[in-house]
């Protein structure tokens, strides 16, 4: 198969997935157990992705100003800055990082 049939094959089975969310009866999604199991998966997604985002380069880990960042944003979050703090914490501590030459 080539590249572009699977890209094709795998926007269908998205865009079905989507549309299977529409079959999902009202009842079980006013359910609070639910509404719970929906919060702490996108908690961990959330997660995940930032993680994956912070050490990951390429096929490869990698420990370089994201590191730094993400735990200056971490402190920011423990401190409860608000969120655009907690932003331009990560975002100085990168540069600041880099600065120094710790790419």
């Amino acid at each position: 198969m080539t590249l572009w049939l699977w890209l094709l094959l795998s926007c269908v089975l998205a865009y079905a997935w989507k549309l299977v969310g529409y079959l999902v009866p009202a009842s079980l999604l006013r359910n609070p157990r639910m509404s719970r199991i929906a919060g702490t998966m996108t908690i961990g997604l959330l997660a995940s992705l930032t993680v994956v985002n912070t050490v990951a380069s390429g096929q490869s880990l990698a420990l370089d100003a994201r590191l730094g960042a993400l735990a200056a944003a971490a402190i920011a979050l423990w401190l409860r800055a608000p969120f655009l703090v907690v932003v331009l914490a990560g975002a100085g501590a990168a540069a600041g990082l880099r600065l120094l030459g710790w790419s």
